[in-house]
């Protein structure tokens, strides 16, 4: 990856979220997703979510994608806009692979001579440009994530999303993906809030590691990635960083919260 030209706290804030609680359904029914959640990811930044099953992780990222409100607090991105990729590629299967790419081009109303080039690019960033006719289901799993990144990164959001995109995948293909996925976040200087329950993964690719209470979901520790890129899963410097943030998810009370209160406006 490509050295940073500023230290973090010297770049603008992409995401900032502050105070953030949800909760779903009232009086005894009620169930709190997330309490009084608050963090900065800067620009640039690849900042890795962990935590235990239904700890809020996911509904935290549908909240900065704008497709749920927050109970209380507030949320910013700068830009105005998020693309938001799941672990299920979600490609619709009519459509071909160019055409699957095309699509948000075309929702968002791109000339057509603009829509072609802008998904020959894409398709190029993501090593596909021999795909471009083929229909999804004839693409391995890797691929058909990789065409999700394409259609993501068309919606043309400096801000990426992701909700355990590689979870399905088995680990050689995943390493790929994360080779290729800091080679994009490079090129397209872009900024990825990543979740996963994978504590290496999370080791492998983040900046940071943020580490999330059970439920209700509560930012109780966060791990500095000083660790120089390209890593390797398995490396003995990842193993070890990992092996703490999971002794960390194994017993949370121990956890010092150090997460930064996170401003109110974006710059």
């Amino acid at each position: 990856m490509s050295p940073r030209l500023l230290p973090r706290e010297e770049r603008p804030v992409a995401i900032a979220v502050k105070e953030v609680s949800k909760t779903y359904g009232r009086g005894r029914d009620a169930v709190v997703a997330l309490d009084r959640v608050g963090f900065e990811v800067h620009k640039g930044e690849i900042v890795c979510i962990v935590g235990a099953s239904g700890c809020g992780k996911s509904t935290l990222l549908h909240l900065i994608a704008g497709l749920e409100k927050p109970t209380a607090g507030a949320l910013g991105v700068s830009g105005g806009g998020t693309s938001l990729m799941f672990q299920d590629p979600a490609l619709f299967p009519w459509l071909s692979v160019a055409e699957n790419v095309e699509f948000p081009l075309h929702s968002h109303g791109v000339a057509k001579a603009d829509r072609k080039a802008r998904v020959a690019e894409l398709l190029e960033l993501v090593h596909l440009e021999g795909f471009a006719r083929r229909q999804p289901h004839e693409l391995s799993g890797g691929m058909r994530q990789r065409v999700a990144l394409a259609r993501a990164l068309a919606n043309a959001s400096h801000v990426l999303l992701m909700d355990e995109p590689f979870a399905a995948l088995d680990a050689m293909m995943r390493d790929r993906l994360h080779e290729e996925l800091e080679r994009i976040v490079a090129a397209e200087r872009l900024t990825v809030l990543f979740v996963t329950h994978n504590v290496r993964e999370a080791v492998r690719l983040g900046d940071r590691v943020l580490l999330f209470s059970s439920r209700p979901g509560r930012l109780v520790a966060e791990f500095e990635v000083d660790l120089p890129r390209p890593r390797r899963i398995e490396s003995r410097e990842v193993a070890e960083l990992a092996a703490r943030v999971s002794d960390c998810l194994q017993d949370p009370g121990h956890a010092v919260a150090r997460a930064p209160a996170a401003v109110a406006a974006v710059s």
